[in-house]
């Protein structure tokens, strides 16, 4: 009697945690990328453990969370040895757990801050290699700045988990969650306001890559965590709350400023200067938005106009919805924010982390040779190391800013979108 063969056995798929993992590491830069993360945790134990911490706005903090702790809900009598509180209610629930976290004590909260810091930087390498814009080995500038570590580890302030968040809210953009992107930046403005220099690329961003609908829900779910962040404040004091937490008019101390220092003080606390550079922030927006990010869909006007289009036509079908490619919206928000930095008419050294972390993303999308790019990466860390800033720092400082916006205006633009086919067939292969 003949042996019958037995059926061959269909293969088992591969799981799909396996393959996301080897697709990482077929890319060279995740295992430096690694590295990085590990020699700089390394880096931030010994700065923790061996530099001295630098007492500045902490005790403000303790100040002001203590009074939200024991029952104070009126933003004009939460105060702190700095002045009275100026940032979202957000701010009050992060630090409110990191005082019950670490007893108000400084030594574990520098411990809760390193790990914030390396929770960052993974985010941010993350970003970059998703967009592939940099060489493998620009990866480590991420990791060079003596300031920011010092903002991260010696100093405690809000900005670092305003920082974090954004760059969350950015990786969850890249994957086109909209909505929990708007939460997650949101939630970031809610700690500290400065995150609203990334909300005009935002909004662009999401005209593009979402019908009106979509952007309509996305920015009512934004509005929303506002408010229940903020209902404890809105229903007792509601003035209170939205002046203080919410005034875009305040005006910095000249003297803690990094920037414009060489502009004399009376000038540097008119409104005239201030004016100007709303003005000027505001005529870069739209330069660069009907020039450089709409350049491929004819400009802001007519991008605007096919948008009105298709709102009259309520087509929500999805035919014309587009997928945006990763480098234009990280792009799109970096450049952004930075014209805003630019602008800006006072910059404290904490407000670095606002933008070091676009620095080598941004240097790397202008015509510039590699050579000075790294110059003028350094020469921006050195401004921001010298201490008090004086006219030539601020001065400097500056003059590399124009030359990086020049280098972005000057680039060629990316187009917008992903081709349909291939992301259809990159899907099936996953």
């Amino acid at each position: 009697m003949a042996l019958r063969s037995a059926p061959p056995r269909a293969a088992k798929p591969k799981p799909k945690t396996s393959g996301l993992t080897s697709e990482l590491f077929r890319n060279p830069k995740v295992p430096f990328a690694l590295a990085l993360i590990f020699v700089d945790a390394i880096l931030v134990a010994l700065i923790i453990a061996y530099v001295p911490y630098t007492k500045i706005d902490w005790d403000a903090y303790m100040s002001q969370v203590s009074g939200f702790v024991g029952g104070e809900r009126d933003y004009s009598n939460l105060k702190g040895d700095t002045g009275p509180l100026v940032y979202p209610a957000g701010f009050l629930y992060v630090y409110s757990a990191i005082q019950y976290v670490t007893g108000g004590e400084v030594y574990p909260a520098q411990i809760l801050f390193g790990l914030l810091y390396i929770i960052n930087l993974g985010i941010v390498l993350f970003i970059y290699m998703k967009t592939d814009a940099l060489p493998w080995w620009a990866l480590s500038l991420l990791c060079l700045s003596k300031r920011v570590h010092s903002i991260f580890v010696l100093r405690l302030f809000n900005d670092c988990f305003a920082t974090m968040l954004l760059h969350a809210a950015m990786a969850s953009l890249l994957y086109q969650r909209w909505h929990l992107g708007l939460i997650i930046f949101s939630g970031a403005v809610s700690i500290k306001m400065n995150v609203l220099l990334y909300a005009p690329s935002l909004f662009l961003l999401m005209l593009k890559g979402m019908d009106i609908i979509g952007v309509i829900s996305a920015l009512a779910g934004a509005a929303l965590v506002q408010i229940v962040l903020g209902l404890p404040f809105l229903i007792s004091h509601p003035i209170a709350y939205i002046s203080r937490a919410f005034n875009l008019g305040r005006v910095f101390i000249h003297f803690w400023s990094v920037n414009f220092k060489f502009i004399p003080e009376p000038l540097f606390v008119s409104k005239e200067l201030a004016v100007s550079l709303l003005i000027a922030h505001l005529v870069l927006l739209a330069a660069f938005t009907h020039y450089r990010w709409c350049k491929h869909e004819g400009g802001l006007l007519n991008f605007l106009h096919s948008r009105f289009l298709s709102l009259k036509k309520s087509d929500n079908s999805g035919s014309s919805f587009k997928i945006l490619n990763k480098e234009h919206i990280v792009t799109t928000m970096f450049v952004g924010n930075f014209i805003g930095i630019v602008c800006a008419r006072s910059l404290h050294y904490q407000f670095y982390s606002w933008y070091f972390y676009s620095l080598p993303y941004l240097l790397w999308r202008t015509p510039f040779p590699t050579l000075l790019r790294i110059f003028l990466f350094i020469g921006v860390e050195i401004c921001w190391n010298i201490y008090p800033s004086n006219a030539y720092s601020s001065a400097l400082l500056l003059c590399l800013h124009l030359v990086i916006l020049w280098g972005l205006w000057s680039a060629p633009s990316e187009y917008p979108y992903v081709d349909h086919k291939a992301h259809k067939e990159k899907r099936k292969e996953k």
